[in-house]
């Protein structure tokens, strides 16, 4: 019977290392970190089998690397918290070693997961504490790196002087590493720097500098920003069609590398240079592509969230199987010692292991529940936030119909009015002209009235609180091309906007079409509009 049992305990014990043996080769660091944007899934599988390894050799430098990229997949997943646990968990082991540079690198992507977080504070703290240690190691090209991002907490806190200082110390370092995309992406940095500032000529030269670094280093992913920043510049100074241009090349780009969130934003900025341009067709046209794009984005990272925690589970399962096979493994050698000792305590043991593996199995019945429950609220919160987000741009949309409608009614009613008191104005001179002098008095003051424009100009501020509503800004913008405009100027303007028919605009304003006709070509005047330009086409750009 002792021989039996111990014959029994060596080939258990044979049959759990021919399992370990057959397990597949782990990748190295290096290769997991090129697989994380790849296929994520993927990597955290391999990532966690060289993560058992280390610990069981109690390498250190390599568990800490396994957690800082533990956490690169979560951030890729746009799951801050959790990222920020793992970086924390591996600053807490590298900080054992000597390593300054492994420790400073690691926290640079503390401040960055801080920095898109929105934690402005903890962001510079830690990206303040990477450029000491980088300096300390003499890593210049973490220097300049830390020196960079420091520069873009100063812009998330509008202080673009100090955002442009530390760009340019990173530009200075990076000049002489002669690092060209570290260059590249500083003079993006800067561009945006005075583009926030409204400076856009300076804020296009340096757009134009990264732009051909990275064309020159056929950096495709950062030319696609710069282009679809310099296409924003252009936008910002009415340069239309330059603008067109540049945002239709990043759309073009992003789409090589499938890059759905640069196409997304060239689609975004595409419908709004229509818009300014007055093409509104072309706008709406970008506006439903940017939309189709974005449920296609949420769509996808829904699928790899999915994914992701389809793997962890897995893991979770395979560690506990895992564990469950370390406790066989030292209950059969406990039973083959105890079975030399006494069939009693073989008994005794038996009941034991009877006991602890009802408990175990109760544990993961458990376990497994509260994981099936975690899923089912995690997609009920992801449906009812499409739900919300449908519901949002619904009401968006249904509010500027009603607005545009609100508008329409308003202003054919008011013409409507003018219509009948002209109509009234006339009745009451026909009946002046009439040889009844005793109502010649009375009728020749309800002219006068009429005359006195009072009901027009009610009427006027009426229609321009509707108009306002629906083309915000609109006046302002006429200001910047005249300062002679009149009230009647912008009336007449204000009505050519909502390309109202001459005889409507005639029968609004209570002049006649030839005196219509003279009031357009003293706009065109004013505004200083060339021979043959379009006085309508100019009005629907603003």
């Amino acid at each position: 019977m002792k021989c039996l049992f111990m014959v029994m305990g060596l080939l258990c014990m044979a049959i759990c290392h021919e399992g370990y043996a057959q397990q597949s080769k782990p990748l190295s660091i290096a290769e997991t970190g090129r697989l994380i944007k790849l296929k994520p899934d993927s990597a955290f599988l391999f990532i966690k089998q060289t993560l058992n390894i280390a610990l069981q050799q109690k390498d250190k430098e390599t568990t800490g690397l396994c957690y800082q990229q533990i956490g690169e997949v979560f951030y890729y997943h746009s799951d801050y918290l959790t990222a920020l646990d793992y970086y924390l968990k591996a600053d807490n082991i590298l900080r054992t070693g000597q390593d300054k540079v492994l420790i400073a690198q690691n926290l640079v992507k503390i401040g960055t997961t801080y920095y898109y977080d929105r934690k402005k504070d903890q962001a510079e703290k830690a990206f303040n504490e990477a450029l000491s240690l980088f300096q300390a190691a003499g890593y210049q090209q973490g220097v300049a790196l830390s020196y960079s991002w420091i520069g873009l907490i100063y812009n998330k806190r509008l202080v673009y002087d100090k955002a442009i200082y530390y760009e340019q110390l990173a530009l200075q370092l990076y000049t002489t590493l002669k690092d060209t995309l570290g260059i590249a992406k500083v003079y993006e940095n800067i561009g945006s720097n005075y583009e926030d500032k409204a400076d856009y000529p300076k804020a296009l030269q340096y757009f134009q500098r990264s732009f051909a670094l990275n064309q020159a280093k056929n950096n495709t992913v950062d030319e696609a920003d710069v282009v679809n920043n310099i296409g924003d510049i252009y936008r910002k100074t009415a340069r239309y069609p330059e603008a067109l241009a540049a945002t239709h090349r990043a759309a073009d780009l992003a789409i090589a590398l499938n890059d759905r969130f640069q196409l997304r934003s060239a689609y975004f900025d595409l419908s709004k240079a229509f818009h300014l341009m007055g093409r509104e067709d072309s706008a709406y046209y970008y506006v439903l592509k940017d939309r189709e794009l974005n449920f296609q984005i949420y769509d996808e990272a829904k699928e790899k969230q999915m994914s992701l925690l389809q793997v962890l589970y897995s893991v979770n399962q395979k560690d506990n199987e895992i564990a469950k096979l370390e406790k066989d493994k030292q209950i059969n050698r406990l039973v083959i010692s105890l079975v030399v000792l006494s069939t009693f305590f073989f008994a005794v043991l038996a009941v034991i292991i009877f006991r602890r593996q009802k408990t175990r199995i109760r544990h993961q019945q458990e376990l497994n529940d509260k994981n099936d429950k975690l899923r089912a609220l995690e997609k009920s919160m992801i449906e009812v936030e499409r739900q919300q987000h449908q519901l949002k741009e619904s009401s968006l949309q249904a509010e500027l119909e009603t607005r545009n409608k609100e508008l329409t009614a308003h202003t054919l009613h008011l013409i409507r009015k003018n219509q009948l008191l002209e109509e009234v104005k006339t009745k009451l001179e026909a009946i002046q002209k009439d040889d009844k002098r005793d109502q010649k008095q009375a009728i020749r003051q309800l002219i006068v009235l009429f005359n006195q424009g009072d009901l027009q100009d009610r009427n006027w501020e009426d229609f321009r609180a509707a108009f306002e509503q629906v083309h915000q800004h609109f006046f302002e913008r006429l200001q910047t091309y005249s300062t002679t405009l009149t009230a009647n100027d912008l009336r007449l303007l204000a009505l050519l906007k909502i390309n109202l028919s001459p005889a409507d605009i005639a029968s609004f304003l209570g002049i006649s079409q030839d005196s219509l006709r003279v009031s357009r070509h003293r706009l065109r005047r004013k505004l200083g509009l060339n021979e043959g330009d379009s006085l309508t086409s100019f009005i629907q750009q603003l």
